[in-house]
């Protein structure tokens, strides 16, 4: 690819849904919030964000002023483009997890024609701003910010998690430039393996192509795609057709761009290998491995995790509702979705 100008995708979709054993358990705040708490206690302030089905809106509680980013989904389009496993498991396993570098949920809830779904605002923007209006990271900012994707990834298989949608737009910074991994849509609890075809196709590993069955493996994947595009500018398989990228994942020839760090360049091999058995990650040592890697030479994970390390970008930020870092999109008319039968309803009668 011959420019480094990142451009944005299209919203990653499954093209298959096969359920498993492993199914979320359902899991209430543990602060009571969502029993408490009703859509009439929000403003509704401004659209941040879209998708396929919905979108999402900066609001603010009425009694305690707080600021929040609210998840709403219009119950007829999730079941049309038949999503419900992956919004409900969206919803399962974001109410069990809490980390530095993943957004929070504070309250879900359904009416009769949406579900909701309260995170903390997270005020800096994606992650794909910064990385489209730089062009492409130096070295240090993309060993950063892949540290504290690592430790997220970490905790997140420690939970038998599989993230599958690693990609700068789903990072988003905070007031003071850490990350936070958002959008849960096609996260799944693993008992083994998985057989949904799920994923952005720049970011999809060879397994999840081929209908192997895929494991947590393929996040180790998706962060080599990630690194490698945060320092060359663009993804290491590109072609204007879906199936052309995939064409080239599968024959895993990659461009070496001259200017990319030869020990950077080292991890990114290491994470993009076919074999996912020989994957770094993915072997006897998971995550310690990537940890150990020579890329990270010096770093204390300790101090990551805490958020001790100077963040290399510091968003422009005025207040806790500014919404600078974040696109304009048009103010539709979201409540004009049609109200559900009981059915339909019932499908989510512990959201």
């Amino acid at each position: 690819m011959a420019s480094s100008t990142v451009l944005r995708r299209e919203p990653a979709v499954c093209l298959k849904d096969v359920k498993d054993a492993a199914t979320a358990s359902d899991n209430s705040d543990s602060d009571g919030e969502k029993d408490l708490l009703g859509l009439e206690d929000f403003e509704i302030i401004k659209t941040i964000g879209t998708g396929t089905f919905g979108r999402v809106c900066l609001c603010r509680d009425k009694s305690t002023l707080e600021y929040g980013a609210m998840k709403i989904l219009a119950i007829g389009d999730v079941i049309r483009l038949k999503q419900v496993e992956h919004v409900k498991n969206e919803k399962n396993i974001l109410a069990e997890i809490r980390h530095p570098f993943i957004v929070n949920l504070r309250w879900h809830w359904h009416d009769q024609s949406y579900l909701y779904m309260l995170f903390d605002y997270v005020c800096g923007g994606e992650l794909f701003s910064y990385l489209r209006n730089a062009g492409r990271f130096s070295n240090s900012t993309g060993n950063f910010y892949t540290a504290e994707i690592v430790l997220a990834l970490e905790y997140l298989h420690q939970q038998n998690v599989v993230y599958r949608d690693l990609k700068p737009e789903n990072l988003l910074l905070d007031r003071d430039g850490h990350l936070k991994i958002t959008d849960f849509g096609f996260a799944k609890k693993l008992a083994d393996r998985t057989w949904t075809l799920c994923g952005t196709p720049e970011y999809l590993a060879p397994e999840i192509i081929q209908s192997k069955g895929h494991n947590k493996a393929v996040d180790w994947w998706a962060l080599g795609v990630l690194v490698y595009e945060m320092l060359a500018g663009y993804p290491p398989f590109f072609d204007d057709n879906p199936f052309g990228i995939y064409e080239k994942i599968l024959a895993g020839k990659i461009e070496w761009p001259r200017q990319l760090d030869p020990v950077a360049k080292d991890l990114v091999k290491k994470l993009l290998v076919q074999d996912r058995t020989k994957r770094l990650g993915n072997m006897k040592n998971g995550a310690e491995d990537v940890k150990r890697h020579r890329w990270f030479k010096g770093i204390d994970w300790v101090d990551v995790f805490h958020r001790k390390l100077k963040p290399p970008i510091v968003p422009r930020v005025s207040y806790d509702g500014d919404t600078r870092n974040f696109d304009e999109y048009p103010e539709a008319d979201w409540k004009s979705a049609p109200v559900v039968g009981d059915t339909e309803r019932k499908l989510f009668d512990d959201f």
